[in-house]
């Protein structure tokens, strides 16, 4: 139920304010509205995003067809939410197989009431709208009350200036906004004529707009832009998926296998197909081998890629007290205007002036106090920063994060293609041979022919486009090293099926020629691929069918992590060195893969076998691939960069976890003296509980180290993707600890390594993350600061993307991003301090019934302060990272009491001058039967604007900062050359004055030299005392205060329980097994 005022009468009564108010905060319009009532009277309904509360949405309830439908429109007025009872909107794999045969056009007509077009269009506004928008936006609106103010007081030409910059800032701000939604639209659109299936068995081609949820499509072989979501079920898809994951490999596409369990498009993307992707090439779907078939799960906003264009149009806000304290600034300037404004009321009554001069008054001090160009100027050394970066080929697509980056404290590395190389070296094979290994043959090419050769060939997802293979390096390797070429099934699809048993053939893989073989080794033959289940993250393995010429038993080849393999393969095909093996060449920083077989029943028909759990196992031992992995040069030059300024660097790797404690060492993540202790942590069994264990050494094997720890002692922690779930469930006392010691995290899942950024950030930390593949996705968008190691300019799978292929940009990120901080308070500082400069000014002035004039305000405000902040945030960062981080809190000790000291020193200044000129002989106390402005040119206003004019310029210098975070001020020359400008003009205006100048800014001309030299030294005096402070109180004046306080602890997690384990020698308890409090075994007889 909805309560409403009377229509028309609340808007008049307020003047528009509370509307406008209402439009700022919606919230506080639905309260005043309305009331709370059972869901189904509802006419207006508040829903709650994770991170904000937005605007109300405005339910409709429509009965089409017997189909009741709830349409909530919100700001984003693409949203939809649909109740239906007539369509299942959650399908299982086998339902989706039962939509081959298609849709009829009632069917469809009727799917597209209810699922709407398969459009994401991104509204593109008139300019008249979008000027409307700005102009209520609270800046715009404070500017306009503050020019109306103006003009109300006489100041014509002030008012005038900022009238021509406020209408050109919003004539820009109105084509940038409309260039960002007409590219932005231009991006998501996407229209074309696409094939789907009907019922009655005939293909017909349709707008990809009436495409809805169910539709059967045909992805001709050349492929297609996907205009929307889909499963798929028959045929393989070659799939460029970089716009949504920044991975420029094409990933191979496998059909959905059917069964009962719940179709889900993150945990099945492997045989997904997503919306905006580019399909390469599709094959093996219809007759003659060509095409696939798939069908439609998600359409316009609710696919992938119109998930990604809402995140770009109503990003997650950032939390970071920088801008919170920002705000709550700007509350004290307003609380310190409130009070100038009652200072004023006091005085000027005492004047002979009348109620409305004394109100105009008054409320000039508040435009003077808070100043609205103070979040714009915040901002300006975030631009420089960001162009920087561009400059480096580091790309930024959100730049408020790049003052986050300032404040990194811990950052998390991929292995694989990130701190190594992306491609591997075969270093070597091991086969089985009688239940023991054989010896490491360094070239495939010398194995005798057998189901060992034939799985390295075929045990992979590359395909051919243009004659080319295009797939995983590590498989591309592993293909070139046994001399095996693959090709297109030759022949029609009858010749080339009845070769290899009448399968539907996907690959065939022939051996070199006899010629190219070595010398004893005799020619094996060719192999073709039926079917594929494409490697899977989460299971760590991949799987394919082959069959060989003349109808042999079809065989399936499993490939991938060696502790997973051999655990499906049965006991007694697996060496009894099989632990020892893998460790030894773990430990040496080799990449190890296993491999196995299993014949199948030769009338098995491939193309039915659904689930690859019922393929893969009972799989007998093959052998093992052993690959060489290089770490790239700059990785260790960068790892102790970071390690050098205390930030902490965590290995993020779904490899083994002796390999990646190798490639640790080998980056310097963990040095050549530093301890690793292992963890191994399992779930609670029928008749054991969860188990928590920490070693030193792995899989058994000691090393010479001793048991105790002192402390002081450093030592790091490792554990696998099993153990860290566990620990995770049943140790969650423990977690936090781990946390804070454990360096790398091996056989990580996706959604582990999402899983872990989110627990470091709940010990406070701030996290960066750095990845190059799909796999890493989740965890770069959930990091604070998420680097994706990529050849697009723009990535939406994280913030930054740097074109480098390593990872030299993280300490250039991190260095611009302290740059960009300190940039940001320096010029919050400057703004807040021009503020009170002129605060203090205009306070003085009314006090002795004066005012500055029209163009003497113009002049400070944009000849000096606006000029001086638009080039104080070009400086650049400082060459090396500094241990100590900047601070992030503009409520800080520090900051509060800079700005309190310089206040009170400055007012003391303008002051001083004040009564110097009283001093003096000459003086001529001011005519007291006028006010304000009016009275000008005089003694009083000259004095406070010569000093004033002065504190501006001098206190661009004092908080301007260099050292450790930024270069020098000197190297900042534009503003070095502005400063000189700006300070010989004052001087000029000073000491040597023309007439004509002293007549436009209404200044008194005083001859006496004497006096003027005393306001130059006044000046520098004031700015001598200023620049001490500020310089005492960078170099720990404070700190003397805070010991007097007292010790006290941190507010950040990760640093009182790093300060615990310091001081600790009881944890890790090394040998001991731990059991969790959460686990109860009972034994039942």
């Amino acid at each position: 139920m909805e309560l409403r005022l009377p229509s028309g009468q609340h808007p008049l009564i307020s003047l528009g304010l509370l509307p406008l108010l209402f439009r700022w905060r919606p919230r506080l319009g639905l309260v005043a509205r309305c009331r709370l009532c059972p869901l189904a009277l509802a006419d207006v309904l508040l829903l709650r995003v994770r991170w904000v509360t937005v605007a109300p949405f405005f339910v409709y309830l429509m009965h089409k067809n017997g189909i009741n439908t709830i349409i909530i429109f919100i700001i984003k007025p693409m949203l939809r939410y649909y109740v239906s009872e007539g369509i299942r909107m959650y399908w299982t794999c086998a339902d989706l197989h039962q939509m081959q045969q298609g849709l009829s056009r009632e069917e469809q007509a009727r799917r597209k009431k209810i699922f709407g077009q398969n459009l994401i269009d991104v509204p593109v506004k008139s300019y008249l709208q979008l000027l409307f928008e700005e102009v209520l936006n609270p800046f715009y609106f404070f500017q306009v009350c503050s020019i109306v103010l103006w003009l109300a007081d006489n100041y014509y030409y002030y008012a005038a200036c900022i009238i021509i910059i406020s209408l050109i800032s919003i004539a820009i701000s109105l084509w940038e906004l409309r260039r960002q939604s007409t590219t932005l639209h231009d991006m998501a659109l996407l229209i074309i004529p696409i094939t789907v299936r009907r019922d009655t068995g005939e293909e017909e081609t349709v707008n990809s707009v009436d495409l809805v949820p169910g539709d059967c499509i045909v992805i001709p072989p050349e492929g297609v832009l996907l205009p929307c979501d889909a499963a798929l079920l028959v045929g393989e898809c070659m799939v460029n998926e970089s716009m949504l994951t920044g991975e420029s490999i094409p990933v191979m596409k496998t059909p959905l296998p059917a069964g009962d369990q719940q179709y889900n498009a993150d945990t099945q993307k492997r045989h997904t197909l997503y919306c905006g992707t580019q399909i390469i090439q599709a094959r093996g779907g219809m007759p003659g081998g060509r095409g696939a078939i798939a069908v439609v799960t998600r359409t316009g906003f609710f696919t992938a890629k119109g998930d990604l264009i809402s995140s770009i149009l109503y990003p997650k806000p950032i939390s970071f007290r920088f801008y919170k304290d920002a705000m709550k600034f700007l509350l004290f300037l307003g609380f310190v205007a409130l009070m100038g404004t009652i200072y004023s009321l006091v005085v000027l009554s005492k004047s002979n002036i009348s109620v409305l001069q004394l109100v105009i008054r008054s409320l000039d001090i508040v435009t003077i106090v808070v100043p609205p160009a103070l979040p714009a100027a915040i901002t300006t050394g975030t631009l420089y920063a960001q162009h920087r970066l561009k400059k480096h080929g580091v790309f930024c697509v959100s730049p408020p994060r790049i003052n986050v980056c300032g404040k990194i404290s811990i950052f998390c590395f991929d292995k694989t293609g990130t701190l190594t190389e992306e491609g591997l070296d075969v270093w070597g094979v091991m086969q089985v041979k009688e239940t023991c290994f054989d010896e490491l043959v360094p070239d495939p090419r010398l194995l005798s022919p057998g189901h060992f050769l034939s799985a390295l060939a075929s045990c992979h997802s590359v395909a051919l486009l243009g004659g080319q293979p295009l797939g995983d390096p590590l498989e591309l390797k592993m293909i070139e090293s046994t001399g095996w070429e693959l090709e297109e099934p030759e022949g029609t699809d009858d010749e080339v099926h009845a070769t290899f048993g009448n399968q539907r053939v996907l690959a065939v893989m022939r051996p070199p020629p006899q010629e190219l073989l070595p010398q004893d080794v005799s020619m094996s033959q060719a192999v073709a691929i039926v079917r594929r289940f494409p490697f899977s993250s989460s299971l760590q393995r991949m799987s394919v069918v082959t069959v060989k010429p003349g109808g042999q038993k079809p065989l399936a080849f499993l490939k991938g992590a060696p502790e997973v393999v051999a655990s499906l393969c049965t006991r007694q095909s697996v060496p009894d060195q099989f632990t020892g093996t893998l460790h030894d060449f773990a430990s040496e920083g080799f990449r190890v893969l296993a491999l196995a077989y299993k014949p199948l029943d030769g009338a098995t028909d491939v193309s039915t076998v659904r689930r690859r759990e019922e393929l893969e196992k009972g799989m007998t031992f093959l052998g093992l691939l052993v690959m060489k992995n290089q770490v790239k040069p700059e990785s260790a030059g960068v790892i102790g960069t970071l390690r050098q300024a205390q930030l902490r660097t965590v290995m993020v790797t779904g490899d083994n976890i002796l390999t990646a404690v190798n490639v640790a060492r080998g980056c310097g993540m963990v040095a050549s003296h530093e301890r690793v202790m292992f963890i191994h942590a399992s779930p609670p069994t029928g008749h054991s509980p969860a188990v928590l264990k920490f070693h030193l050494g792995e899989g058994g094997v000691r090393h010479p180290y001793t048991l105790t720890i002192k402390i002081g002692d450093s030592y790091h922690l490792a554990v696998n993707g099993k153990s860290f779930g566990a620990l995770s469930d049943y140790f969650p006392e423990q977690l936090p600890k781990v946390l804070m010691r454990a360096t790398v995290y091996a056989r990580m899942a996706p959604e582990q390594k999402t899983q872990l950024v989110t627990a470091l950030q709940k010990l406070n930390y701030r996290v960066g993350m750095c990845g190059d593949g799909a796999n890493d996705c989740g965890a770069l968008r959930a990091a604070d600061v998420g680097v994706s190691l990529s050849e697009a300019e723009a990535s939406v799978a994280s913030p930054f993307t740097s074109k480098s292929n390593n990872i030299s940009c993280v300490p250039l990120l991190i260095r611009e991003g302290r740059c960009s901080l300190v940039t940001s308070f320096s010029l919050f500082k400057y703004m807040a301090l021009y503020s009170l400069i002129q605060f203090a000014s205009v306070l003085i002035l009314y006090t002795v019934k004066t005012n500055l004039g029209d163009l003497q305000f113009l002049f400070f405000d944009l000849a000096l302060v606006t000029l001086l902040a638009i080039v104080m945030g070009r400086g650049g960062p400082s060459n090396e990272l500094h241990p100590q981080r900047p601070a992030a809190s503009l409520l800080a000790l520090p900051i509060l009491f800079s700005l309190l000291l310089n206040t009170l020193l400055l007012v003391l200044g303008q002051v001083s001058a004040l009564f110097i000129t009283y001093s003096q002989e000459w003086f001529v106390p001011l005519n007291s039967t006028q006010t304000g402005a009016s009275n000008l040119p005089n003694m009083e206003d000259y004095s406070v604007f010569v000093l004033s004019g002065f504190q501006y310029i001098f206190m661009a210098i004092v908080v301007t900062k260099g050292y450790p975070h930024k270069k020098a001020l000197y190297a900042n020359v534009v503003f070095v050359f502005v400063l000189m400008i700006l300070f010989a003009t004052m001087l000029w205006l000073v000491l040597f004055p023309q007439t004509i100048v002293q007549m436009i800014l209404s200044l008194y001309n005083i001859t006496d030299m004497n006096y003027k030299m005393l306001l130059v030294a006044l000046a520098a005096l004031n700015f001598f005392m200023c620049f001490l402070l500020e310089v005492l109180i960078d170099n720990g004046m404070l700190d003397s205060i805070r010991r007097l306080r007292g010790r006290h602890e941190s507010k950040k997690l990760y640093k009182r329980l790093n300060s615990q384990l310091a001081a600790t020698t009881s944890w890790p308890p090394l040998d001991q097994q731990l059991t969790s409090p959460q686990t109860t075994v009972i034994g039942l007889s």
